[in-house]
C-alpha cells in the first residue's frame, strides 16, 4: 500500500471490501500454515476480518464505513503507530497476492475511499510451484519444515496402485454427450460468455499462457530499474494477460519478453504497462525475427538444404471455451479445408491479426501485406477483431482480384472514419459494402435493381423508346451556324498583320 502522506490513511477515512469466493477447509489451512508464517498474525487477522464482512454464502461488496472498525477489530490504537501497523499488514497481504487495494477520490465531496479486494489463497500445488513464495516461506520456517508441509499437503496415492499398468483416460468429453441448439442465436449472450472477466486496462482475449510470473522473475535482471514493477505483476492479472497476448500475437519467447520489459518507457510511473509503447517495441522484435527468418531461408535454399526449410511449424492454439459464437461469414474457399465453420467465427473474434493473416498464405506472409496491417494496427489503432474482419473482407472474398496497398488502406481509412471500433460494427460494415458492391455491379451491367422495376416503369419505357436500356450519352455543345462571316475593315486587317509579325519574331 503506497501512502505518501500519513494523513491520507486514518481511522476516519471510509473503506469498502469485496470478494467473489468463499474459503473452504483446505484454503483456511493453507492460509494458516503457509501464508501466516510469511505475513504474520496481524496481516492474516486483517484478511479474515475483511473476509467475514460478508457471510460464507455471500459475495460482492459491503457498504462503505469508517476504517475505525478495522482498528477496533484488530486491537490497534487510532494513532500514528496503529495506522502504520495497519498499512504494513495490508502491504504484506498485497505482496503475497491475497489483497488488492485501490484508492478512489470524490472531488465533489472531497472524500477518499479505500477499496479492499480479497483474493483467494493459492492451492497447495500452485503455491509450491510459485518459486518466490516457496523461497520466502523457506526463509521464515526453514527447509525441513517447508518440505514437511509440502509432503503433508501433497495428494497421496493409495497403496498398491503402482502395480496397475496401461493407464488410459476414458473421460467423456462435453461435445460427445451434449448438443447446443445453434438455431436459437443470441449474439449478445454468446459474446458476453465468450469474453473473459472485465479488465481495468485494455481488454484482451484469452490466449495460451506463454509467460509465467515466476519464470519471468528468474530471468529478469535484479539490478534493472523495472524490477520492482515486474515483481508486482502477479498482483495485476490484467497486465499479465496483456503480456501473454503480446507474446502470442508476435510469437515472442520468454527471453524476448524479459528483454522487452527491461527497456525504458514500457512502464508508466504508477507501475502499469504503457500499452502502446510496449506493443510498438514488440512489433519491432517481430519484424526483426521475420527478417532473420527470411535471410536464414534464403541461405539454406542457396546451399541446397531443402530439408532444413521444409514446412513451417504450425502453432496450434488450445482454448477452453465450450460455447462458440455463430460465425457471421462463410469460411473462405482457401481456408475451407483448414478451419471448420463454427471455429471461423471464434478466430475472427479472438485471434491476433498476425496469426489470422498467416492462415491465408501457405508460407510466410509477404512483406507488403505485413507492413500494411502493421500500420493499421499501430497507427490507426483498430481493434484486433476489426482488423480480422478487414482481412476477411479483402483476402477471403472476391475483392482479392483488386488487392493493392491503396485499396486496403482506403477500406481501413473508411472504417476508421465511420467509427468502426467493435466486432459487430465491422460485420455490419462488411455486409453493407457487399450489398453496395452488388448494386454497383448490376448497374455496370445495365440490370435493374430488384423491386425497382415497378417504381421506375415509366422511366424504363421512356428510355426504351429513346433506343436502348442503358444510360444515354450526355448532350455535347456544338458550334451553331449564325450566317455569313462579318467582313474585316482595313484597320483590323493591319492589326492582324502586325500581331502576326510580332509573333513570328518572338
Amino acid at each position: 500500500m503506497r501512502v505518501s502522506n500519513k494523513l491520507e490513511f486514518t481511522e476516519h477515512h471510509r473503506y469498502t471490501a469485496c470478494r467473489d469466493f468463499s474459503l473452504g477447509g483446505l484454503e483456511r489451512r493453507v492460509l494458516t500454515e503457509l501464508y501466516q508464517p510469511m505475513v504474520g498474525v496481524l496481516a492474516v487477522g486483517l484478511y479474515l476480518l475483511l473476509y467475514h464482512h460478508l457471510g460464507d454464502d455471500e459475495i460482492g461488496y459491503v457498504q462503505p464505513e469508517a476504517q475505525r472498525r478495522l482498528f477496533l477489530g484488530l486491537g490497534l490504537e487510532p494513532n500514528a503507530a496503529g495506522r502504520q501497523a495497519l498499512a504494513e499488514g495490508a502491504s504484506k497481504l498485497e505482496a503475497v497476492g491475497l489483497l488488492q487495494t485501490y484508492r478512489q477520490h470524490d472531488p465533489a465531496a472531497d472524500e477518499t475511499l479505500y477499496e479492499y479486494v480479497l483474493q483467494r489463497p493459492l492451492a497447495p500445488g500452485e503455491f509450491f510451484a510459485n518459486l518466490h513464495l516457496s523461497l520466502l516461506l523457506r526463509d521464515r520456517i526453514g527447509k525441513p519444515a517447508l518440505l514437511e508441509l509440502r509432503q503433508s499437503l501433497a495428494p497421496r496415492e493409495p497403496a498398491g496402485l503402482g502395480r496397475f499398468l496401461n493407464r488410459e483416460e476414458i473421460t467423456v468429453p462435453f461435445y460427445e454427450l451434449f448438443r447446443i441448439n445453434a438455431a436459437q442465436v443470441d449474439a449478445e449472450l454468446e459474446q458476453t460468455l465468450s469474453q473473459s472477466a472485465p479488465a481495468r486496462e485494455q481488454g484482451t482475449a484469452s490466449q495460451p499462457e506463454r509467460v509465467r510470473h515466476s519464470e519471468l522473475l528468474l530471468r529478469f535482471p535484479r539490478g534493472s530499474a523495472n524490477r520492482a514493477y515486474v515483481e508486482r505483476l502477479h498482483l495485476a492479472p490484467e497486465s499479465m494477460a496483456q503480456i501473454n497476448f503480446l507474446a502470442y500475437k508476435f510469437d515472442l519467447e520468454l527471453p524476448e519478453v524479459s528483454r522487452l520489459l527491461d527497456e525504458d518507457g514500457v512502464f508508466l510511473p504508477d507501475g502499469t504497462l504503457h500499452w502502446d509503447e510496449l506493443q510498438a517495441r514488440a512489433n519491432q522484435i517481430y519484424r526483426q525475427g521475420r527478417k532473420r527468418g527470411e535471410e536464414r531461408e534464403r541461405y539454406l535454399s542457396r546451399i541446397g538444404d531443402a530439408a532444413a526449410v521444409g514446412g513451417s511449424a504450425v502453432v496450434e492454439t488450445v482454448y477452453a471455451e465450450a460455447l462458440y459464437a455463430v460465425p457471421p461469414f462463410e469460411v473462405p474457399e482457401r481456408l475451407s479445408g483448414q478451419v471448420a465453420l463454427d471455429e471461423y467465427g471464434r478466430l475472427l473474434m479472438s485471434e491476433p491479426h498476425t496469426r489470422f493473416l498467416e492462415r491465408f498464405f501457405p508460407g510466410a506472409v509477404p512483406e507488403v501485406f505485413a507492413r500494411i496491417f502493421e500500420r493499421i494496427d499501430l497507427n490507426y489503432k483498430l481493434p484486433e477483431q476489426v482488423i480480422n474482419v478487414l482481412i476477411h473482407y479483402v483476402l477471403g472474398t472476391n475483392h482479392a482480384q483488386r488487392l493493392t496497398a491503396s485499396f486496403i488502406d482506403s477500406v481501413a481509412a473508411n472504417m476508421l472514419a465511420k467509427g468502426i471500433d467493435t466486432y459487430d460494427k465491422a460485420v455490419r460494415y462488411v455486409r453493407e459494402q457487399d450489398k453496395l458492391n452488388e448494386t454497383l455491379e448490376r448497374r455496370r451491367r445495365g440490370e435493374s435493381e430488384p423491386g425497382a422495376a415497378a417504381g421506375k416503369g415509366k422511366t424504363a419505357s421512356g428510355r426504351g423508346r429513346a433506343g436502348g436500356t442503358g444510360a444515354r450519352k450526355p448532350s455535347m455543345p456544338v458550334v451553331e451556324d449564325k450566317g455569313p462571316a462579318k467582313a474585316l475593315s482595313a484597320e483590323e486587317r493591319q492589326k492582324l498583320r502586325d500581331l502576326a509579325r510580332q509573333l513570328d519574331k518572338s
